[in-house]
């Protein structure tokens, strides 16, 4: 199967990321490090892409590993932790097999997203931390006009849960391959309903959050 990330893998690594976000500006470094916290143990990345979050990772004592539907983007991510190419909604992972998992700047691309949230729970360990590092669902969109960042308008679209690539900008990947959207209920009851545990948020960028994080836990069996 062609993932739509096939056709853009190599501008997302050569010209989208290298000068995109230069520092920090979502926040998405500093949620890791906050929300992930200091290892040991395996930490899954779903949906890692070219693996660039893999050395941070490390860096905090974990052991990385990643899997993405991309066979494009995982070319890329070869080099930087050992990967697997896989549909997230059925992990090739034992259950209670991780220690940790996160999924950054992902969950968009993945229009089962509550299906994936439940195989999360199943790979878990009983009591491991699971962080979700996506775009802000109230601010970000087909229906978030972002061209004027010190104002944001908020059109009709942000209850309708949808796909689209309808996009503020030319320059980023919703236009390119579409992005799916749950409102912020919605997408809070899905880890609800995989059982997972709430144990902070955080919220990122400025004038008006573009990021939005979710710490939660497996329940403890």
């Amino acid at each position: 199967m062609r993932a739509a990330y096939d056709e853009i893998a190599d501008w997302y690594e050569t010209e989208f990321l290298p000068g995109s976000l230069p520092g920090d500006p979502l926040g998405i470094r500093r949620a890791i490090t906050e929300q992930l916290g200091p290892g040991p143990g395996r930490c899954l990345e779903i949906g890692c892409g070219t693996g660039v979050h893999a050395a941070q990772v490390r860096d905090l004592g974990w052991s990385p590993v990643g899997v993405d539907l991309s066979a494009g983007m995982l070319r890329h991510a070869s080099g930087r932790l050992p990967i697997a190419r896989a549909d997230a909604t059925r992990l090739p992972l034992r259950a209670g097999s991780v220690d940790a998992a996160i999924t950054v700047m992902a969950h968009t691309d993945m229009p089962a997203y509550p299906a994936v949230l439940r195989e999360v729970s199943r790979v878990l360990r009983p009591g491991g931390r699971f962080v979700h590092i996506g775009v802000h669902p109230a601010f970000c969109g087909g229906f978030a006009d972002r061209s004027d960042s010190a104002a944001v308008v908020i059109r009709p679209g942000y209850l309708d849960g949808h796909w689209t690539k309808d996009s503020w900008t030319a320059n980023g990947v919703r236009d390119k391959v579409g992005a799916s959207h749950w409102p912020l209920p919605a997408l809070l009851t899905a880890f609800l309903e995989a059982g997972l545990r709430f144990e902070g948020f955080v919220e990122g960028g400025s004038p008006v959050p573009t990021m939005f994080a979710v710490r939660t836990s497996s329940a403890l069996r």
